[in-house]
């Protein structure tokens, strides 16, 4: 496949007030393209320019540091940004609001249930609500890692993903990261994860 670096659904200042606008400007001019730039390098000229993500990462073990942190890098941005809109917030319905229902009791214990997860996870990272042999969960990644690759303990298909490393808040937040989880979930854009969650059931 052809990879390549994608510009935002949206203004950089569309998140406002919960993502600001300068964080958003060098958190995907800066960080994200730098992944790219970086993964790009690390595949040249190599069979990986021609795998597709999920093919790279199910053998990520064979790979080189630089393919693991900057491939992942890349691939994470690109969901939390696409798991985003200036129209977020709310709740789920459809299937996935009832998926989410049927194993996690209610969408207020998921929210709550993923929020601590990610307020608690140590150090940088990612939380994810992966769809797992048919199940629902909430699963933490820690650096550029992702529960496609192959080093999970927990594998799955992603079809939501919150960026905790420090750059996704600091300036607006500084060190209080549950303040930027709450902020978060009114830019969730729970229409895009339900069709990530459908296209999920087929792959």
């Amino acid at each position: 496949m052809s990879f390549t670096f994608p510009e935002l659904p949206y203004a950089y200042d569309a998140l406002e007030p919960y993502i600001d606008t300068k964080t958003m400007k060098i958190h995907h001019g800066k960080h994200h393209k730098t992944y790219f730039d970086k993964f790009m390098t690390a595949i040249a000229n190599t069979e990986l320019e021609h795998q597709s993500f999920h093919d790279i990462f199910a053998s990520i073990s064979e790979h080189s540091p630089a393919v693991r942190n900057h491939g992942g890098g890349f691939f994470n941005h690109n969901l939390y940004w696409q798991c985003m809109s200036p129209n977020g917030g709310g709740q789920p319905g459809g299937l996935l609001a009832e998926a989410i229902n049927c194993h996690f009791g209610s969408f207020e214990h998921f929210k709550e249930e993923f929020s601590e997860a990610a307020a608690n996870h140590f150090g940088s990272g990612f939380i994810w609500l992966c769809v797992c042999e048919g199940r629902l969960e909430i699963v933490t990644t820690s650096n550029q890692d992702n529960p496609l690759m192959d080093i999970s303990t927990h594998r799955g298909e992603p079809i939501l993903a919150l960026d905790v490393w420090e750059h996704a808040y600091y300036l607006s937040y500084q060190n209080k990261r549950p303040e930027y989880i709450d902020a978060w979930w009114h830019v969730v854009d729970w229409p895009q994860i339900e069709q990530n969650f459908l296209d999920s059931l087929y792959i």
